[in-house]
């Protein structure tokens, strides 16, 4: 009886208790704002330590609420009055003032909590849309400012807002003008694609703009006056430039939020903001001349060695780890791979033509007006250490656009071989001679440039540095049958170097090999120094058939120098000599570990004798190709090399 009496009591209180008027409320704390600049006199004491955050964040806590009792796609009366009386652009008008002293961050705080937590569309409204253009104009601009973290925070909000409707890119790239092309009045009531009118006569509890002494009229008129940029030019990419301005930031976390906000946009942008971010803004030009003012911030002479301890280094993390030895330029060196990754990854996940207008822009600026010159310069110094930081950016690059403008830069757009002595020399002309500089540290690093280079997986590497010289010598000529064994055609018994006497009298005096006479058959000559050379190694010293090898009908020996006929008696006297030679080799391609045997000296020699055979045969076969009538080639299947 007691409980259902309270209860009674308790509804009556309650129903008798006046209930509060969301939008009395929210206009109370906005005029509380505006009293704190008409009345105070302190300009020293900070925005955090007066009223100010306290009433920001009741007014974001009433548009909140009053969004949940609202249906969805309608606008509250106090959403209505902040987008009617301009509050927005009043409050980004105290954020330029700095008045009082930290107010800039916490007018930053407000846009970024309303924008992220108003779920109604606000962005398509002038009166949201104008003052975030000014908004931000404010940051961005002074690295490492109070307002870093503030401002990456609204950056991000704003990239998410425009991740949801990629159509915003256009209208918050193009600023000004979009706005200048749809004005149809004085004072536009939102944007084009608007989904709810903020004129909306349906809310009786809408009011006419206060022009009081407590409204924003007289406010502005204790506030210095607010100069209109011009519209049009570069200047009004405003989210562009903040986020060039904050990913130079001293604070890592800041810089790489940034970069990763950059890289959401051009993600998403349509053909339209596209072609607008290339043509109209500083997005490609801004991030590759950071690219080339890490380069100049390097040393003229890097170690290879070096360079080569910062293999993978990605833009996430780009601080070189802690646990490798430090060497002079190491953070420099760091920070230049991983902006490079970072230009990498844009071109990969950007919109086609943001990606290739960035390729050329790296290629234009870093690969020829920089990296050219070094490669060519007469200083070894620099030569080698520009040859080791492309052989790195090559094997940090996984762009088809940008692999592409490597390419073009190392080899040219012709498909041809190196030019010849008499032509003008080219860049991939000046590295294949690099291969046999009088330095061997750069002929070195020169080749293993080109190994990476081979290691892309690009048609026009293959067909420059391979097969250009290999098309016109006929060594496979498609749809003739299978060449006949070698072995098949071949008599022990009459090849000069297996004679009866030989294993008494040994080889005579090491001469070079006579050249095969250019009137014979291409298949014939060909076939005499496969059949020479392969008698070379003993069938019994042969192994590479037991690991699956290709075979030694496929090699050419042009190689000479041991006494066959005492290896042959050596062998003899070595019992399980094929499984002990398999086991050897296995031992010296690291197969399996290292042990001790009988005869450990003779078995690595047979087998380094066999593998170097081979590999002087080799030459001899790309020395002297198939001769014959000349049969031109059909193109391989499109797609194939």
């Amino acid at each position: 009886m007691l409980s259902r009496l309270g209860a009674l009591l308790q509804e009556a209180m309650s129903a008798r208790e006046p209930s509060v008027d969301l939008l009395e409320a929210f206009v109370e704390h906005w005029k509380g704002i505006t009293h704190y600049y008409i009345e105070s006199t302190d300009e020293d004491t900070p925005a955090k330590k007066t009223d100010i955050p306290w009433r920001l964040k009741q007014m974001l806590d009433i548009l909140v609420y009053e969004e949940r009792q609202q249906a969805a796609g309608e606008t509250g009366p106090c959403l209505e009055y902040l987008l009617q009386h301009k509050i927005l652009e009043t409050l980004c008008t105290l954020g330029k003032a700095e008045y009082p002293p930290g107010m800039r961050q916490q007018v930053f705080q407000f846009f970024s909590k309303v924008l992220a937590q108003v779920q109604h569309p606000l962005l398509h409204y002038l009166s949201v849309h104008r003052p975030v253009q000014k908004l931000l104009r404010l940051g961005g601009t002074v690295p490492g400012s109070l307002t870093e973290k503030e401002e990456v925070q609204f950056t991000t909000v704003l990239c998410s807002k425009i991740q949801q409707d990629p159509a915003l890119l256009t209208y918050i790239l193009e600023g000004k003008k979009t706005i200048a092309r749809k004005q149809v009045s004085r004072e536009p009531t939102a944007l084009p694609g608007e989904t709810a009118s903020i004129e909306d006569k349906d809310h009786p509890h809408s009011k006419p703009p206060d022009t009081g002494p407590c409204g924003a009229g007289a406010l502005s008129s204790q506030l210095p006056a607010e100069t209109e940029e011009p519209a049009g030019g570069i200047g009004e990419n405003n989210l562009i430039t903040s986020l060039i301005g904050l990913w130079k930031s001293k604070k890592g976390w800041v810089a790489l939020k940034a970069q990763e906000n950059l890289l959401l946009l051009v993600s998403v942008a349509s053909q339209a903001a596209a072609t607008y971010l290339v043509q109209s803004s500083p997005c490609c030009s801004a991030i590759v001349e950071h690219l080339c003012q890490l380069y100049q911030l390097m040393p003229t002479f890097l170690d290879p060695a070096d360079i080569a301890t910062l293999e993978g280094i990605s833009w996430r993390l780009p601080s070189a780890p802690s646990d490798q030895a430090s060497f002079p330029g190491k953070e420099a060196l760091a920070a230049f791979l991983g902006w490079f990754d970072y230009c990498d990854h844009l071109i990969m996940e950007a919109h086609t033509v943001v990606a290739d207008a960035l390729a050329k822009s790296v290629a234009e600026k870093l690969f020829v007006e920089i990296l050219q010159p070094q490669l060519l310069h007469v200083s070894e110094q620099r030569l080698l250490t520009a040859t080791a930081l492309l052989t790195a950016l090559l094997r940090q690059l996984s762009s088809p656009a940008l692999l592409q403008e490597a390419v073009t830069f190392l080899l040219g757009t012709e498909q041809q071989p190196a030019a010849p002595e008499d032509s003008p020399c080219t860049l991939c002309t000046h590295l294949i001679r690099h291969c046999d500089h009088l330095s061997d540290e750069i002929s070195i690093a020169t080749l293993r440039l080109f190994e990476e280079l081979l290691q892309k997986p690009h048609e026009q590497i293959v067909r420059s540095l391979i097969l250009c010289h290999l098309e016109g010598r006929l060594y496979v000529v498609r749809g003739s049958p299978e060449p006949e064994s070698y072995e098949d055609t071949l008599d022990l018994e009459e090849d000069p170097y297996f004679t009866d006497g030989l294993l008494d009298t040994g080889f005579p005096p090491s001469k070079p090999p006579p050249a095969p006479a250019t009137n014979l058959d291409g298949k014939t000559a060909v076939t005499e120094i496969v059949n020479s050379f392969l008698c070379l190694v003993p069938e019994e010293a042969k192994t590479s058939a037991f690991l699956e090898e290709t075979g030694y009908d496929t090699y050419v020996h042009d190689a000479y120098g041991l006494v066959i006929g005492d290896l042959m008696q050596r062998i003899q006297r070595v019992p399980q000599f094929p499984g002990k030679l398999l086991l050897v080799r296995k031992q010296l391609m690291g197969q399996v570990p290292g042990e001790q045997l009988d005869h450990q000296t003779l078995l690595q020699g047979v087998v380094v004798l066999e593998e170097f055979c081979k590999e002087l045969a080799a030459i001899a076969f790309v020395k002297f190709p198939p001769q014959g009538p000349h049969r031109s080639l059909s193109p391989p299947p499109e797609g194939h090399v």
